[in-house]
């Protein structure tokens, strides 16, 4: 027997007895009510068609995947092979050991690691403290400050590079990653909304109840609230992390050495260098390379993506 079924025969059984004890007669109930609700819950068709589109439309976005990966293991003259081949014939190892060995690439990644790593890790711990702050704390204007800070999202970034590259010269630090690390390192605006939103929906008595047990609100804050939004702290780290890695504009406007450029801005520099020489299996290759970081990050941080949108869905 299914479980709609059950739940049919559980739900009739309790109106009945709901109308016992009350002496009231029930409207006749038409048959097979309940089982016609499920049969279209459960319908195979609706599974098939559903599964169907979702198959598509998962091919669809991992076409551009695969199509990288496999154009840097091809040859130069496989990549304009008709019909084009998304197998490789041969395999073409030797392409990754020239990205390391005749472009930037190590040290793109290494800059890239150093920005991105020292904003993202060092940013979450001062976003996760003002969220605190600003939903579970008794401050004077609190809202006022919240509603500023949303206001600074408004203002788009192209009307400040030039106020920003000059007092960025003026102090030295055009062509070195401070520029890129000390303006965000203090905390997202966006992480700092989401995370803020979450801990609404966490009681304000358990706060009380830790300061009524002598608790400092450091304490409560490393012992009670980062555990409880650490799901939500996953998801929003991982899309911080993609945004500064993926970086483009920023990187190009004051880092001027290749050895001090990001890894965007290096592949972006081999697209110009490589594509007049058709080399494009191996700017494919550094485009693999770049992704390798982002899911090593989701792969790290996937149980805790998975239960922010259970507890997300579960809620009323």
């Amino acid at each position: 027997m299914s479980l709609n079924q059950n739940t049919a025969r559980s739900a009739s059984s309790a109106i009945a007895d709901t109308a016992a004890d009350t002496g009231r007669r029930l409207p006749e109930q038409r048959p097979g009510m309940f089982k016609r609700k499920a049969a279209t819950q459960e319908s195979p068709a609706v599974n098939a068609v559903l599964t169907i589109i979702l198959s598509f439309g998962a091919i669809i976005m991992a076409a551009p995947l695969v199509w990288m990966v496999s154009t840097s293991l091809k040859t130069k003259e496989g990549v304009y092979s008709l019909p084009p081949e998304w197998i490789p014939d041969p395999f073409v190892w030797d392409t990754y050991a020239r990205v390391f060995d005749d472009t930037y690439v190590l040290s793109g990644i290494k800059n890239s690691l150093i920005v991105a790593l020292s904003v993202t890790v060092v940013g979450t711990l001062f976003s996760s403290l003002a969220a605190f702050a600003l939903a579970k704390l008794r401050l004077p204007g609190k809202n006022a400050i919240f509603l500023m800070l949303l206001s600074g999202m408004m203002v788009p970034f192209p009307t400040l590079m030039i106020p920003q590259f000059v007092m960025f010269s003026k102090i030295g630090w055009v062509d070195t990653l401070l520029p890129l690390i000390v303006p965000v390192i203090l905390g997202n605006v966006i992480m700092i909304f989401f995370l803020r939103q979450y801990l609404h929906n966490v009681p304000d008595s358990l706060v009380e109840a830790a300061k009524i047990d002598g608790a400092s609100y450091l304490k409560i804050f490393w012992t009670m609230m980062f555990p409880l939004m650490r799901p939500a702290i996953a998801a929003q780290f991982i899309l911080w992390f993609m945004a500064v890695w993926n970086d483009y504009l920023a990187p190009i406007i004051y880092l001027n050495s290749p050895e001090k450029q990001t890894l965007q801005v290096v592949i972006a520099n081999m697209n110009v260098q490589y594509a007049t020489q058709r080399d494009y299996p191996l700017i494919m290759a550094a485009s693999v390379i770049s992704v390798i970081p982002i899911l090593i990050v989701f792969l790290i941080f996937q149980r805790q993506i998975i239960e922010s949108i259970a507890l997300t869905g579960s809620k009323t």
